[in-house]
Parts: structure tokens; C-alpha cells; sequence
């Protein structure tokens, strides 16, 4: 009988450690792999990083998306739609797609940011789907001032606190003055109005030249000057 209680601690034994070792082995080839396949996965975000931690992409819905980083400053904690978010090798946004939609608010973009400051060019789609007015196409801005971006940030968060509506008139009319705020300079696509064609403004955001088809199906060629008149016009 003591024998064969040996024999049955033994198998015990035996049996326990050789699951212990089918399980370590199975970890080990698990994780030592640089290879994984997966049929399905369901994640709130991905990280994309470098081999020495550095961020490169973020994916990642709503909730959960970075807020953004300029000049190696996190921008504070603001709602985003869900998308990817890119970070070049200053560790800094530098672009992203995101897209949603709603009731009164639908859109997909896709932007590329100036180094060291915002988005200068976007590959956009908007649209109210309760009016059925949409605008898409490619647009493109400048920024006048160069290194502008954590002064156009502190005029803002001084803006955010003023509670007169023509004091933030008056500071945001100041902040155009100073150069802080950006001009479009390009917009090739569909505008809201219906218009379809190309249409470019000087230095300053003014409109200076339009070619387009308008909602009647009118062909246009206009030239505008700093005042906004037409200077030649065909149609």
C-alpha cells in the first residue's frame, strides 16, 4: 500500500510539473515571437512607438485620443474624434485623419501640420446632413509670423476668459494685426454655397482669384483687388 501511494504522489508530481512546462513553453513561444496573428481584436487604442519608447502614432477612438503635442508641450486634454494622430521624431503632432458623424455635424479630414505649429493643409469632407450642405476638397493655409504658435495659444487662453463679446472682437481683431492667426490661401473642391472650382486668396486671407461653375452651371473666371472689387471678370 506505501508503494503505491509513492507511485500515486509521484504521478501527481509528474503530472503537475509536466503541465507547468507545456504552459511555460507556450508562454515563451508566445512572447518571444515578433510575429502575431489574430482574426479579430477589439482595442480603444494603439500605441505606435519606436524601440526606444518614442510615440509615432496613435489609433485610438474618442475617449481615448491623445489631445496632441507642439514645441515638446502637451496641448491640455480636449475633445477629439475618434482617428489616427501622427508624431514626428520632436516627438510632436504632425498630422492626423479623423472622422465622425451626427445628427447636424458629419465629416472625415485628413490634415498635415506645419513644423511646430497647426494644420496647414487638409484633405476635408464636411457636411449638415439635416440642410444637405456639404463642402469638400483640398485646402491650404499659411501662417504670417513664423514660431507663432505659443503666443496664438496665450492670446487664446486670454480670450477664453473675457466675458465682453466685443473685447474678444477687439482681441482676436488684435491677434490679426499682430500676424497670429492663419489665412487661407487656397481652397480647390465644393464650398457650401454650391460653387465648384478653385479659388485663391493673397497673403492677407483676401479672395483674389476664382474659377469655378456655380449652382446654375455658369462657368466663372473672376480677379479681385485688395478691396475686394472685380477687376476683370469672365463668364
Amino acid at each position: 500500500m506505501k508503494n503505491k501511494g509513492k507511485e500515486l504522489a509521484f504521478l501527481r508530481a509528474y503530472a503537475l510539473f509536466t503541465a507547468i512546462g507545456v504552459i511555460a513553453t507556450v508562454f515563451y513561444a508566445f512572447n518571444s515571437s515578433d510575429n502575431r496573428k489574430f482574426s479579430t481584436i477589439d482595442v480603444e487604442r494603439i500605441n505606435i512607438v519606436e524601440k526606444n519608447g518614442d510615440l509615432k502614432l496613435v489609433i485610438s477612438n474618442s475617449e481615448k485620443q491623445h489631445s496632441g503635442i507642439i514645441n515638446n508641450k502637451p496641448i491640455p486634454k480636449r475633445q477629439r474624434p475618434a482617428g489616427m494622430i501622427f508624431f514626428n521624431s520632436k516627438g510632436d503632432e504632425c498630422g492626423g485623419l479623423i472622422y465622425d458623424a451626427f445628427d447636424k455635424e458629419a465629416g472625415l479630414v485628413l490634415s498635415v501640420d506645419q513644423y511646430k505649429d497647426d494644420q496647414i493643409m487638409q484633405l476635408q469632407y464636411t457636411e449638415n446632413p439635416e440642410i444637405k450642405k456639404r463642402k469638400y476638397g483640398l485646402q491650404l493655409w499659411d501662417y504670417p509670423k513664423e514660431n507663432s504658435y505659443n503666443a496664438r495659444m496665450d492670446a487664446f487662453t486670454k480670450i477664453s476668459k473675457m466675458k465682453s463679446k466685443d473685447e474678444r472682437k477687439q482681441a482676436y481683431s488684435k491677434m490679426q494685426k499682430d500676424s497670429l492667426l492663419s489665412n487661407e490661401r487656397l481652397f480647390v473642391g465644393k464650398r457650401l454655397n454650391n460653387d465648384f472650382g478653385l479659388f485663391i486668396n493673397d497673403d492677407t486671407g483676401k479672395p483674389r482669384i476664382r474659377i469655378f461653375i456655380d449652382k446654375e452651371n455658369k462657368p466663372k473666371m473672376e480677379f479681385l483687388n485688395e478691396q475686394g472689387e472685380l477687376i476683370n471678370k469672365t463668364s
